[in-house]
């Protein structure tokens, strides 16, 4: 089943309708909002439009076809399969993952029981953020993460905006450092996939390829999965996507302290823009990382801006190509 095929599936029928008559590459298409009494809206090739009811892609909302409560009401049975309920634990965390790993965001009216999530009710609000798996992207970026002399790799940080690639990259470094390449012999990685984002697990098998040897904790806390991984899967390599809290880097400090080596991700614009973060600044100051990879969507989603070392060393700049530090072997 194609991606078009698979996706329209879940919407109700009157939506199914519209979507289905829209002349686009549904491989480029990155999100479907629903919100009640608002215009369709969706996210093609990184620009916003809204739907018309004859499936035409508009930039004035007063036009577009408006999101019912029934429209809403159904799409969530076809999306839960009409057993909404069976998945409650996802439903807490505020999204849900479907066949092909595509993420269906929700919001609503939250019941907390002693400061603690119960779970949703009233849903009005859905957000579809497609699965785009990406092969080969990493490959301008891999040379420089790995560390030959220690037939390994370095601490790396990719640092990029929100919609500029950072999961995908992030994703196909986990591959290619998995399955092994022409840099060095495959790695055993765990992966604390907390939003269920990278490996994109349906019913516990990740839709996602993230190579043979990688193990992954699905919908887990960042900084408890670390901690986990590190005493019952013994890899060489922690992976994890937007860290940021105090207790993540508390476990960050742990992983790297048992000799595991980490790729992770954290919105930013540059190294600079880390450093200005109050629960950041310490993984620059500390030098905790070893290579810092600067993304962009300047030519598009994904666009690799700059590498650096732990020194601040430019390795790489989009406008200069390969930067080759002497001393510094790549």
């Amino acid at each position: 089943m194609n991606t078009k095929d698979e996706l329209l599936k879940i919407f109700s029928l009157k939506l199914r309708t519209v979507l289905g008559k829209l002349k686009l590459d549904f491989e480029k298409l990155q999100e479907i909002r629903l919100r009640i009494n608002a215009p369709l809206l969706i996210i093609y090739e990184n620009k916003e439009y809204f739907v018309t009811e004859d499936a035409k892609l508009i930039e004035n909302p007063t036009m577009a076809i408006l999101i019912t409560k029934n429209e809403i009401r159904e799409t969530m049975e076809y999306i839960s399969n009409y057993s909404l309920y069976a998945f409650e634990e996802e439903i807490k965390q505020g999204f849900i993952t479907i066949n092909g790993g595509h993420r269906i965001g929700i919001a609503g009216k939250t019941i907390i029981e002693d400061d603690i999530i119960k779970g949703m009710k009233h849903i009005s609000f859905i957000n579809i953020r497609l699965a785009h798996q990406i092969k080969g992207c990493a490959d301008m970026v891999l040379p420089y993460l790995v560390n030959k002399k220690l037939n390994g790799i370095y601490h790396s940080l990719i640092i990029s905006p929100p919609r500029c690639g950072k999961t995908t990259m992030l994703r196909d470094i986990i591959r290619q450092l998995s399955d092994g390449n022409s840099y060095l012999t495959g790695m055993s990685i765990g992966v604390v996939d907390e939003r269920s984002e990278i490996g994109a697990c349906y019913m516990g098998t990740p839709q996602n390829e993230l190579g043979i040897r990688t193990d992954i904790l699905d919908c887990c806390p960042k900084a408890k999965g670390m901690m986990m991984l590190i005493r019952s899967m013994s890899p060489q390599i922690i992976a994890v996507d937007e860290i940021g809290s105090r207790e993540e880097l508390e476990a960050i400090d742990y992983v790297i302290g048992c000799g595991c080596k980490l790729i992770a991700t954290v919105h930013g614009s540059s190294i600079e823009d880390i450093r200005n973060k109050p629960t950041l600044c310490d993984l620059v100051q500390k030098k905790l990382f070893e290579r810092y990879i600067i993304l962009s969507n300047v030519t598009g989603v994904g666009h690799l801006e700059e590498i650096y070392d732990s020194a601040g060393r430019r390795l790489y700049a989009a406008n200069e190509g390969a930067v080759l530090i002497k001393g510094d072997k790549l």
